[in-house]
């Protein structure tokens, strides 16, 4: 079992231009950010290519070919010249768990220890994921002790996403975690609300075509999470049925 190279491979404002890839249930959207030279990001571009229906199914990759060919399409209405790119897995198919080991250990030994404890929270053979791990920081009980955070996924989850991008021409880079690269996103803005959004509860919501993910922070520490399914399709067809239910009851009229 190898430590995947790609999970939590952070962007890193050094190194080369990213795109952000993002596969949905319904669509393909892509973006490129760029430094606005005080800190922080700006949108340079972005494009979103609707997905033929049934390609992407519970954030599974259904049928390979067809979603290349959306990430093509997307890519090309993008203008970029830019081929590196950014993927995230939905939560749904990564485990991840954190654990409190000593500090001041070598990369190798975190490796090992990193094994040693997926072997008792992942219910897969560790030869059929992919795994990888990263330094949170100081343990909150000791000073002597870290925090690490384990992430594991089933490598054809993995290899689906990665295959899409390389069959539509680009490279990935980068392979987060849906709801950690939402988290990253808002540190960028945290700063615009008052205060800094210290000591304030603040809500994350990010709804879809098809589930609604919940996040509660305070103080940058998640407090809540929650995945519904429910989204934007659902509500455009309750919509339409409230509407047609309406205009069959008599609240409407026909136009003649």
């Amino acid at each position: 079992m190898a430590i995947c190279s790609l999970i939590f491979r952070f962007f890193n404002p050094k190194a080369r231009s990213l795109v952000g890839l993002d596969i949905s249930s319904s669509s393909v959207k892509m973006v490129e950010l760029a430094s606005d030279g005080k800190g922080g990001y700006r949108v340079e571009r972005y494009a979103i290519e609707v997905l033929p229906r049934d390609v992407v199914s519970d954030g599974n990759i259904v049928n390979l070919e067809a979603a290349a060919e959306s990430v093509r399409r997307a890519w090309k209405k993008l203008a970029t010249s830019t081929r590196q790119v950014a993927i995230a897995l939905p939560a749904s198919h990564v485990i991840t768990k954190k654990i409190i080991v000593l500090a001041g250990q070598r990369e190798e030994e975190l490796e090992l220890l990193v094994e040693s404890e997926a072997n008792q929270y992942i219910p897969f053979p560790l030869d059929e994921v992919n795994l990888d791990f990263q330094v949170v920081g100081p343990a909150p009980s000791s000073p002597d002790e870290i925090e690490v955070l384990i992430a594991a996924s089933r490598k054809e989850k993995v290899e689906d996403r990665v295959a899409v991008a390389e069959s539509a021409g680009l490279k990935p880079k980068v392979l987060d975690v849906e709801s950690y690269a939402m988290l990253a996103a808002f540190e960028l803005i945290e700063a615009q609300l008052p205060e800094g959004g210290k000591g304030k509860i603040v809500a994350l919501v990010d709804i879809g075509a098809n589930v609604m993910n919940l996040t509660v922070l305070r103080n940058g520490q998640q407090l809540y999470a929650r995945e519904q399914a429910f989204g934007g399709n659902q509500l455009t067809q309750d919509i339409a049925r409230l509407f047609w239910d309406e205009f069959r009851g008599g609240g409407g009229r026909e136009t003649p």
